[in-house]
């Protein structure tokens, strides 16, 4: 059996032990509470806006609405936010542009809200920099799983482990990855999937599993979220993206950073 205490250590080689280590296998355990306390709804529909509104209300939420993106940045220039829920199809400044403006200049989480046929939207707005995405229709109780799994993955009170890798020091807790002192800017989901690889280096990830550790929920039919991400994360943290050594492909199998 795997022994998810293996190679997994901290400063001054200190032992990431199961104590550390949530249900889904997370790295980052027992540090992250159950709700945000802020979320802005940037859709156009106002029946959606309302139904999302009531029912993160319900939940706890403190929920903020916006009609369109040109508005929604202007209410993430004002104030900052836990979660963004984005509608991609918005009039004027679409939803793709305002979530490459809100990665301009933050590392908020973004839930894409889309059509259920729209699957191009959905790869662009990943792209785009998005880190999930619920398809409309949708069942008010999947907002609130998405922004509370969204959540959960993004907000931190203990210490975790600082974890090194071939040159690439991760600080989940602070939020910054660095290459001798240089900083890599992640934003809170590329950092999930960064920290859940690297604790785990020298063994081989499944798309499920990642599905899960980093996103919150089990697996039900879309690698796309895994897939982009690397993606995106390869970018920033490879010399060469093309031909990557430090986080690698194991084919059919899933993702892997080197031991």
């Amino acid at each position: 059996m795997h022994d998810d205490r293996r190679r997994r250590r901290g400063p001054a080689g200190r032992r990431v032990h199961s104590s550390d280590v949530d249900r889904s296998g997370s790295a980052l355990a027992g540090t992250l509470p159950d709700v945000p306390q802020s979320v802005l709804v940037i859709e156009d529909d106002a029946r959606i806006r309302r139904v999302v509104e009531m029912t993160l209300q319900r939940e706890g939420f403190e929920v903020s609405e916006a009609a369109s993106g040109e508005e929604g940045l202007a209410r993430l220039g004002g104030r900052p936010f836990d979660v963004v829920l984005l509608d991609l199809r918005l009039p004027g400044i679409d939803g793709f542009q305002v979530c490459r403006e809100i990665r301009k200049t933050s590392t908020t989480p973004v839930i894409m809200l889309t059509a259920r046929s729209d699957s191009d939207d959905v790869v662009a707005g990943l792209e785009a920099g998005a880190d999930d995405y619920v398809t409309k229709p949708f069942v008010p109780k999947e907002i609130v799983a998405r922004v509370r799994a969204v959540a959960r993955r993004t907000r931190g009170a203990g210490e975790p482990p600082t974890i090194v890798v071939q040159g690439i020091e991760v600080s989940p807790l602070a939020g910054t990855v660095t290459r001798d002192g240089v900083p890599i800017e992640l934003t809170k989901t590329e950092l999930r999937l960064f920290v859940e690889l690297v604790a785990d280096r020298g063994r081989v990830l499944s798309r499920e599993e990642l599905l899960q550790r980093v996103w919150g929920y089990d697996y039900f039919g879309d690698s796309r979220l895994v897939d982009v991400h690397v993606r995106r994360l390869r970018k920033k943290v490879e010399s060469d993206p093309a031909r990557p050594q430090v986080v690698t492909t194991v084919r059919g199998l899933g993702y892997r950073v080197p031991a």
